[in-house]
């Protein structure tokens, strides 16, 4: 059976796994033959069974693998004794008149089920899965780097083909996402992927017959987006020819330049960065009887004849989100007829071959600055590719393979790879204030403790080394993260929510919460959220806004909008204005001037974007970060 774990490997076999807080916060599932008994994996099996059986209309797991975990350790989750079960088929018999006394009472069972899912390190562990071309990306980066079999064992796979299948379509595809409808994209990466990991071309009860034919029926591979052509082209079933480029060479350009990748928001330019250094050295894992295959079977014509430069600009309908403006083909058209030649040939190429030690200068950065676990799942994948082809035999990719489970996560529908190393600080700082709210913190201290201890361990200490202009990165020192601190990216509604959080349990005696968070800490903080205001009083996500929207003119992505920068919303503008209010509460003369013209001017911001009927557009970030379309 399989175990989800916590923290720090207690028996000492990863040395190289680097932490700024002895892992707090770490989340990871480990096969064990000899966990359980027979009811407990008969348990396991009927979750999975009806899973299955109800894919079609149920297309998010409920975590029960977790649940069922939980129970057996604490005994106590589901609450389910038949005196509850009892008195609440009773209440509902003669009609539930709410009265106080019961929602005290339905508060206190919620508080005491929820006190059971909660770790010892203080936060609630939780499936943050949905994309489905992020399992596919590790799996041929792992393929491509010869690791897939050493990282992934038999059960590991074996949930994956699992996870694949349970979220394909009725018509044979696969989305974007769990619960959209099918694309080039998601179908020809999951096809490839159950390929790699063993799967027969008519294996899976026809279930591979239907995901061939969906992909020839719409002309073929060749119309996979940009991001599928990368990573197709690194497996060796698609031609560097037939991908727009993705100069590296961009990075050496000026900063004041609008258009440099620094200026960006970050998700997307550290996608690119190390996608530029792969395009740049035209990297090709190796041949093998199933890449050879596989190429004869996602296409509707012979691959040796296959016409790359059509397939360059060509997607398919159903993934063409974003399409490219005439702009973007005239610029792509001018890198791939002359910029491409001169840079491939002497004496230019010298500055290919300096561009990629720069870019590769700055994957090394990232991958230090968050111990390897880099800002999201997809380019965490791409720079551990970029680092074994650097060097296969680096400590770099070492480290970037022990970090690979903290981003899988397995639940009764299968093994998959999350939008992000998990959403830990996210959920305590709005847990902790859901059950202040519930004014019942006396009887549930104990939880409280340990959400504040946690807390205070994942708040980020200190900014990314070096100069951190010169990486492009914001300062960190104060903020909170997503995550946990160990990925080291703060996020402005993650920091003013934490902040708050933080002042309302410090409001508590230190008998029941334990020892406040540090003014200093509360500071640092405010410095953070401070910092992260735009001129127009708005606040986007990781940093400032540090380009123009027309950039989104030049995003070559054709299934994502809206990810060329970093842009305001109204969520981290209101929290930004909860959190700097609270804090002026406790600490009114730490820099009130500045805090006051901030909330002034986020105010008028978020009226100066209410829509003409009192509402507002929203976009939540987690969306984002998962990968959503920006209108879902």
């Amino acid at each position: 059976m399989w175990k989800l774990k916590f923290s720090k490997n207690k028996d000492g076999t990863e040395e190289l796994v680097r932490s700024v807080n002895k892992n707090i916060g770490r989340q990871f599932w480990e096969y064990d033959p000899n966990l359980g008994n027979e009811q407990e994996r008969a348990q396991v099996e009927h979750a999975r069974k009806q899973f299955h059986v109800n894919r079609f209309k149920t297309k998010n797991s409920s975590d029960l693998l977790m649940r069922l975990q939980f129970e057996r350790e604490k005994g106590v989750l589901n609450m389910k004794s038949e005196k509850n079960n009892n008195k609440v088929k009773m209440e509902k018999e003669e009609g539930y008149i709410i009265s106080e006394e019961k929602v005290g009472k339905t508060l206190k069972r919620a508080l005491r089920c929820y006190s059971t899912l909660q770790t010892e390190d203080g936060f609630w562990p939780g499936d943050y899965g949905g994309p489905l071309f992020l399992l596919p990306s590790l799996v041929i980066g792992l393929w491509v780097t010869g690791a897939v079999n050493a990282v992934l064992t038999p059960e590991h796979q074996s949930e994956m083909r699992r996870y694949l299948f349970n979220h394909q379509n009725e018509d044979g595809g696969w989305g974007l996402h769990i619960e959209g409808p099918s694309t080039m994209f998601g179908t020809a990466m999951s096809y490839v992927t159950l390929r790699l990991l063993g799967e027969d071309i008519d294996s899976g009860d026809g279930a591979m017959q239907k995901a061939r034919k969906w992909i020839l029926d719409r002309g073929g591979a060749t119309s996979i987006p940009s991001w599928g052509k990368l990573w197709l082209s690194v497996l060796g079933v698609y031609e560097w020819s037939g991908m727009k480029a993705i100069p590296p060479e961009i990075w050496l350009l000026p900063y004041f330049v609008p258009l440099h990748p620094g200026r960006m928001w970050c998700h997307t330019r550290l996608v690119y960065l190390p996608m530029s250094y792969l395009y740049g050295r035209r990297f090709v894992g190796p041949f093998s009887a199933i890449v050879l295959s596989i190429r004869r079977e996602i296409y509707t014509l012979p691959y040796h004849i296959l016409n790359w430069d059509h397939a360059k600009y060509h997607c398919a309908k159903e993934d063409l989100y974003h399409p490219c403006p005439m702009i973007q083909n005239i610029l792509w058209g001018f890198l791939d007829n002359v910029g491409e030649p001169l840079l491939m040939h002497w004496p230019y190429s010298k500055l290919r071959n300096k561009a990629l030690n720069h870019v590769m200068k700055h994957i090394h950065y990232e991958d230090e600055n968050t111990n390897y676990i880099c800002l999201g799942p997809v380019n965490k994948v791409l720079n551990m590719v970029c680092c074994w082809l650097e060097n296969p035999n680096s400590e770099a990719f070492k480290c970037h393979i022990l970090r690979i489970k903290d981003y899988l996560w397995l639940a009764e529908d299968g093994m998959k790879m999350q939008g992000y190393n998990g959403s830990q600080c996210w959920d305590v700082a709005l847990s902790v204030q859901a059950i202040l709210a519930t004014n019942l913190d006396d009887e549930y201290g104990s939880m409280l403790k340990k959400a504040n201890n946690f807390i205070k361990l994942s708040q980020v200490t200190m900014n990314s080394s070096g100069n951190t202009s010169c990486w492009y990165r914001h300062i960190s020192k104060g903020g909170w993260p997503f995550s946990t601190q160990d990925n080291g990216w703060p996020v402005s509604d993650c920091t003013a929510e934490g902040l708050k959080a933080a002042i309302l349990l410090s409001n508590l005696p230190i008998e029941s919460v334990g020892k406040a968070v540090e003014t200093e800490q509360l500071c640092n903080a405010v410095n953070l959220i401070l910092s992260l205001q735009n001129r127009n009083g708005g606040f986007a996500s990781y940093e400032l806004t540090r380009s123009y929207t027309w950039l989104e003119k030049i995003n070559p992505t054709e299934t994502f909008e809206d990810i060329t920068i970093d842009y305001q919303y109204v969520e981290c503008t209101s929290a930004a204005i909860q959190g700097l209010a609270l804090f002026t509460q406790q600490n009114p003369r730490h820099r009130k001037m500045e805090i006051d013209i901030c909330i002034v001017k986020a105010a008028n911001y978020i009226e100066s974007i209410q829509w003409a009927d009192g509402s507002w557009f929203a976009l939540l970030l987690v969306d984002k970060l998962n990968y959503w379309p920006k209108e879902v």
